[in-house]
């Protein structure tokens, strides 16, 4: 069985994140460590970090993710802009690893007044200085593909490959694979053969087995649309059948994937989590 979770909220403390990941279905969940629109943070303490564990061991929840601030721009020519990226996903980091997360996602950036070229060696600049100022934690980055809106770069998969093939030490980095992103850059998945054509690329540019986790979400938008805009499972652009067709994709088995979608109730009064993970779950049980 596919492992599913969802983005849940800190708010009253981190093990209220696990809370709520029990009480709408989840298997894993992901979070944030801090105020995702803020550079600063207040310092987790002791009796949080166990709380935390706690939480996690007796509700049975899996495979906690952290999503970095939306800050952080790695591709920022903004000399100032890039140095506080580069130190605050340190933090992240750091945090992650008091809390015991192994992996933080991260959008690459923006290269904004920059080149594409300028932006992507920026990018892999930072992400070498983090790796040495980090090399004593377990915990690692996971590059996000994203949507393409404005100067963003990583929605390209050879723009990813790029960031990648840089680096110095390959092994401090994994991938985090978003269903929206890639659909709105114009990759499709939503028959066999353009799911197949579409991973091929992303082997071919990246490496599937980079792959540490997924973002599971629809698209308010059409292909190729490059806007970020996601969406109930099964109720835009999409569509089932790429996340049908994911979930039963083997290669996937044991990759944790996690839910993004808005926090609110359907018509009937059920909260959205619960009805995504119930479609979902539907869908690897139909032959």
């Amino acid at each position: 069985m596919p492992i599913l979770g969802s983005h849940l909220s800190i708010a009253g403390g981190y093990y209220k994140a696990v809370e709520s990941a029990h009480a709408v279905g989840c298997d894993c969940v992901q979070l944030f460590t801090k105020n995702n629109n803020q550079w600063r943070a207040k310092e987790i303490t002791a009796a949080e970090v166990d709380q935390f564990r706690g939480a996690l061991s007796e509700r049975k929840i899996t495979h906690p993710l952290s999503h970095a601030s939306y800050l952080i721009n790695l591709a920022s020519p903004d000399e100032i802009l890039w140095r506080k990226s580069v130190d605050s996903l340190a933090v992240e980091l750091q945090r992650a690893e008091q809390l015991g997360i192994p992996y933080v996602v991260v959008h690459p950036g923006s290269h904004t007044t920059a080149t594409e070229q300028e932006g992507i060696a920026l990018i892999v600049k930072a992400l070498d200085e983090i790796a040495a100022r980090t090399q004593n934690l377990a915990a690692i980055p996971l590059l996000e593909n994203v949507a393409g809106q404005g100067s963003n770069l990583g929605w390209k998969f050879e723009q990813l490959g790029a960031m990648l093939a840089g680096v110095k030490d390959r092994s401090r980095l994994g991938v985090c694979f978003d269903t929206c992103h890639a659909f709105a850059a114009g990759y499709p998945l939503g028959t066999p053969n353009e799911f197949q054509n579409t991973w091929k690329q992303f082997e071919k540019a990246v490496g599937i087995g980079l792959i540490k986790a997924f973002h599971l979400n629809d698209s308010k938008r059409e292909l190729g649309s490059r806007v970020d805009r996601h969406e109930h499972i099964g109720e835009g652009e999409l569509g089932l059948e790429p996340f049908r067709l994911l979930l039963a994709d083997k290669r996937f088995s044991t990759v944790p994937m996690y839910l993004e979608t808005a926090k609110e109730k359907n018509a009937a009064g059920e909260e959205w989590d619960v009805v995504n993970l119930r479609v979902l779950r539907g869908l690897t049980t139909v032959t």
